[in-house]
């Protein structure tokens, strides 16, 4: 072992393993995708309440999982440290809504393919999942089930509210009723006709009603 041996570091001879071209186009195209990615994210979001932060990750993610995958290709040992590295991260935070899993296994995928070089599979395919999610993320469809609560004061009026939502709705079922002095109140299941929900408003203007309320099963929609 000679002198110059001594302060010769591996570490360093690792610099040049990837060109600074292919981190600048790599990220550059990571972070374009995720902010696609984030646009589409924003554009299809149907749930309670929108979390900027999560469509802000996504770009992140994107990036993030770009630079690792980037740095496991260029050296093959690199790649088997890695992945005892990552295997002990361990993530608690809950997803609230199913759709998120999907946006965040397309940003880990965008990253993913692109640090691999195929660059028209990133892009192309990207759009194409971006325009597939815009047509069908946020069609409403009028045969989902819907739950109507209603507050009556009696029989009578129980029995016009009922007949009320059979004319107004394709299927109307009663799914449960509790009943107390002076007071009735029944959850029943409807199907829509269409989008138009002011059957509700006139059902609460009837006499005898005290309150009317339409919910999905989901809740990510009331009125």
């Amino acid at each position: 072992m000679t002198f110059s041996d001594i302060f010769k570091s591996s570490y360093l001879e690792n610099v040049t393993a990837v060109s600074a071209l292919d981190i600048v186009l790599s990220l550059s195209l990571a972070f374009a995708l995720g902010l696609f990615i984030f646009f589409v994210y924003k554009k299809t979001y149907a749930g309670v309440m929108y979390s900027s932060s999560f469509g802000v990750t996504l770009v992140a993610l994107t990036m993030i999982t770009n630079l690792v995958i980037l740095a496991v290709t260029s050296n093959v040992v690199l790649s088997l440290g890695m992945v005892g590295a990552l295997s002990i991260v361990r993530f608690r935070t809950a997803i609230k809504e199913p759709m998120d899993i999907a946006f965040l296994f397309w940003a880990i995928a965008a990253g993913i393919v692109l640090a691999a070089g195929m660059i028209p599979l990133a892009v192309f395919g990207s759009i194409f999942i971006g325009i597939i999610l815009l047509i069908f993320a946020n069609r409403k469809d009028t045969s989902n089930p819907y739950i109507v609560v209603i507050r009556c004061d009696g029989h009578a009026s129980e029995e016009r509210a009922v007949d009320f939502l059979k004319q107004h709705t394709k299927k109307c079922t009663v799914k449960s009723k509790s009943a107390q002095k002076g007071e009735i109140e029944l959850n029943l299941e409807v199907r829509l006709k269409d989008d138009n929900t002011d059957f509700i408003n006139i059902l609460a203007d009837t006499d005898g009603i005290r309150s009317a309320v339409l919910v999905t099963y989901n809740g990510d929609y009331m009125g």
